[in-house]
């Protein structure tokens, strides 16, 4: 049998049960949690708890699910410093600077882009981030594709395949040999390394017609589709996400009526990256008129070098509240259980019995904190797949 350990004395439990406690969020207060193996076995009030093997005194903390970052970009080499640099002093954002990345990632070794991603994912879990999703997009070639997608799936399951992040500077003068490549020989070489497959549907880099041509072809290898879509400019995105059942169409910062209706209505969740549009400057996506329209939001740090390089879901989660129309609540229960769903996973972003023994303790008695103390390293321990990893 595997080993039981009651975490006790806590604040505030968040399950987003609300079969289990109060509200939306399902809190249980003066609570505790019994883990089991790598399993949620039992939630409650402490004082009906069961024995366990082990106890662990939570000191009055609050405890919240493990966050679940949907939309991460962490195979990279290099930084964009510079770049960052001039955009704070007044040059707008635009697609065009991934190059430099792409150029800094063909240069590097295997062994370099594997320290990178095991640095981030280290410097994400001691924030509270316990399931992550990740991308290719930075060799933009198949080889440079494919070793990026083996090196990611060594540390996750929740690979995407994004060889359509721009075209490459190899193809600069035929697009259209590009995404024949992408959706051919590239794909192939892929595929077996993904569970997604994702595309950057915006101008200057790939236009609707493309778009469906590369996630279609996806889908057709067994990938599922996801989409980066109205980041920088109205446009077919997120209508073409949801008609194609994508999981997520992320970043929805310019969404027209029909974009909203369409999210509202469909499976496709809206994933919020406040960390790209405050690294640029740009106007910040409204979650609060996705909300009221009953779309599903999640957040997630869109962690890349370029646009976005925060691994911090705290961070993101106190942006959320301040600049885009969510409350505390919402913003915590999209940084979870929204990023669940984005992953379309039943397993993680609730603590629940049955769910993965995932969750964080705040140095604090709610998670209401996150945004109230912006910028506080309020993660205090976390346990991933039952094991205290922090």
């Amino acid at each position: 049998m595997s080993t039981t350990t009651l975490i006790t004395n806590i604040s505030t439990l968040v399950t987003n049960d609300p079969d289990l406690g109060e509200g939306p969020l399902g809190q249980v207060k003066d609570a505790a949690v019994v883990l089991e193996g790598d399993r949620v076995a039992w939630v409650g009030r402490a004082e009906s708890a069961p024995q366990a093997d082990t106890a662990y005194d939570a000191q009055h903390r609050a405890a919240i699910p493990g966050f679940v970052d949907s939309h991460s970009h962490l195979v990279f080499a290099g930084d964009r410093t510079q770049e960052f640099n001039a955009r704070m002093e007044g040059r707008s954002y635009s697609a065009g600077g991934i190059r430099t990345t792409v150029k800094a990632t063909r240069a590097a070794s295997d062994e370099e882009l594997e320290r990178n991603v095991v640095r981030y994912l280290r410097e994400a879990a001691r924030q509270g981030t316990t399931t992550f999703e990740t991308k290719s997009g930075y060799g933009l070639t198949t080889h440079d594709e494919a070793r990026a997608l083996r090196i990611a799936s060594r540390h996750t399951d929740e690979v995407t395949f994004l060889g359509a992040h721009i075209v490459s500077p190899d193809y600069a003068d035929d697009p259209a040999a590009y995404v024949e490549l992408v959706t051919g020989e590239m794909l192939d070489a892929c595929a077996p390394y993904a569970r997604w497959v994702d595309v950057f549907c915006e101008k200057g880099a790939f236009d609707g017609d493309q778009a469906r041509a590369i996630l279609t072809a996806g889908k057709a290898k067994g990938l599922t589709p996801r989409m980066h879509a109205n980041q920088l400019s109205y446009g077919p995105g997120v209508q073409l996400a949801v008609e194609l059942d994508a999981a997520s169409a992320d970043h929805c910062t310019h969404l027209t009526q029909e974009d909203v209706d369409a999210l509202a209505h469909g499976n496709t969740v809206a994933t919020l990256l406040p960390g790209a549009e405050f690294s640029t400057r740009a106007e910040w996506p409204d979650a609060r008129r996705l909300l009221d329209a009953g779309a599903t939001v999640a957040l997630s740090t869109d962690c890349n070098p370029g646009s976005s390089f925060t691994s911090s879901m705290p961070f993101c989660i106190a942006l959320a509240v301040r600049d885009m129309g969510m409350t505390p609540d919402e913003a915590l229960w999209a940084a979870t259980a929204g990023g669940a769903r984005a992953l379309r996973r039943t397993d993680v972003g609730r603590l629940s019995p049955g769910a993965r023994a995932d969750l964080a303790l705040l140095d604090a008695p709610s998670h209401v904190h996150l945004a109230y103390r912006p910028g506080v390293p309020l993660v205090g321990e976390v346990w991933q797949r039952g094991e205290r990893v922090r």
